[in-house]
């Protein structure tokens, strides 16, 4: 059987090992079960598109961790994760979409065996509660199913300690920032009048699969997002086949994506002369980034960027408030955000060298939208650094 391409080295997954146990010990785990696709391929390697059925990473005190999963994807395990295949599990299809039976029945016998090996009569066992891959009817079964154990929110305990990227992770992420950069600077010199705003899209999608100096690229844990003129004013709408208009603004949010490792960026592009509260904007909200990537270093807060950022806004006469950014690294679909720290004024997250984000400003008025970001590393000292190489600024194009 030819060898396996596993993402990282074996210390490297040793080293998230250790933080998620420690994690665990400080809640008195005696397992943790982790659904999150990306915690799953972060502690394992797994790397697969069956997130849409029940499937998961054991994660006990001692010894290896175990996939468990729908046994067809069980061989696909064998072929992404770094552990022998004796630590891999795999459930009856029966199981799959059954009116009569539920996977986590099968998953509570394995839970349940785990727990008594270690010697523990009531396990404690951590799930992730608040978690796109954990339902509700899951939990009520392997509650019914386990009534000796003890079942504790660990929401986000992986998530975590995933904050701070080991130099393996940033070469990684460094990657993706490339393949941004492409892709993005393809949209800006593809926008014109009378392009088809799905074809435009196909195009950036096919240059971010492709890659970028000999890096292949994966697929993005989001779609590109890309509305035009009023449709800008709402964030998270996608595409349609309309052409693009003068006198419309575009906004690009997008990211390359290697081996599942993301750094998003946003730019936004105006067809025709910019109205002058556009560009009065735009030139805010740059001053606004630069300020933030000043205050974002480590040892101060997430709170800190929100501030500088705020601060800069409100010189000129915008109040922007909530969250302004994210962590982000390895993730799946349907976000790239890794859901802990926020930038925003009230979190006191301490920023560390290593942490990644995409500082995510935007500004959506009344009838237009604007969008200029930046995926960011703290470095060791001074101010972190802004990982994309496009301009920093709104691109207003004429027509040709």
């Amino acid at each position: 059987m030819p060898a396996i391409d596993l993402p990282f080295s074996r210390q490297e997954y040793d080293r998230r090992l250790t933080k998620t146990r420690a994690a665990m010990q400080a809640l008195d785990l005696d397992i943790l079960f982790v659904t999150d696709p990306s915690n799953q391929a972060w502690l394992t390697g797994y790397d697969g598109w069956s997130f849409y059925v029940h499937q998961g990473v054991i994660l006990p005190q001692e010894g290896d961790p175990i996939w468990w999963g729908r046994r067809m994807d069980s061989f696909g395990a064998r072929r992404t994760v770094w552990m022998q295949e004796s630590e891999i599990i795999g459930y009856d299809d029966s199981y799959v979409q059954s009116t009569t039976r539920h996977p986590m029945q099968d998953l509570a016998q394995h839970l349940l065996a785990l727990a008594d090996r270690q010697g523990s009569a009531h396990p404690r066992i951590g799930v992730e509660m608040e978690n796109y891959y954990y339902s509700a009817k899951a939990h009520a079964v392997l509650t019914n199913a386990m009534p000796e154990a003890h079942l504790i929110d660990a929401t986000a305990l992986v998530n975590w300690q995933r904050a701070v990227k080991s130099d393996e992770e940033q070469v990684f992420i460094r990657k993706a920032a490339r393949i941004s950069d492409h892709i993005m600077q393809l949209a800006i010199d593809r926008a014109a009048p009378g392009q088809r705003k799905n074809e435009l899209v196909g195009d950036i999608m096919q240059a971010g699969i492709y890659g970028t100096g000999g890096d292949w690229g994966d697929y993005p844990a989001i779609v590109p997002l890309t509305p035009s003129g009023q449709d800008a004013t709402a964030a998270h709408l996608t595409w349609d086949g309309r052409e693009m208009q003068m006198e419309e603004a575009t906004f690009f949010e997008l990211s390359g994506c290697y081996r599942r490792y993301h750094a998003p960026l946003c730019r936004t592009v105006h067809l025709g002369p910019a109205p002058k509260d556009m560009l009065h904007a735009a030139q805010a909200l740059e001053d606004g980034l630069a300020a933030g990537i000043e205050a974002a270093r480590a040892g101060n807060t997430a709170g800190d960027i929100a501030r500088a950022l705020h601060a800069e806004l409100k010189k000129n006469g915008i109040d922007r408030n909530g969250r302004c950014g994210y962590p982000i690294g390895l993730s799946y679909p349907p976000d790239w955000g890794e859901r802990t720290i926020s930038i925003r004024e009230e979190d006191n997250s301490e920023l560390r060298p290593g942490m990644t984000f995409h500082f995510m400003p935007g500004l959506w008025m009344d009838n237009w939208g604007l969008e200029t970001t930046e995926t960011i590393l703290i470095q060791d000292d001074g101010p972190a650094e802004a990982l994309s190489q496009i301009d920093r600024k709104l691109f207003v194009k004429d027509a040709d």
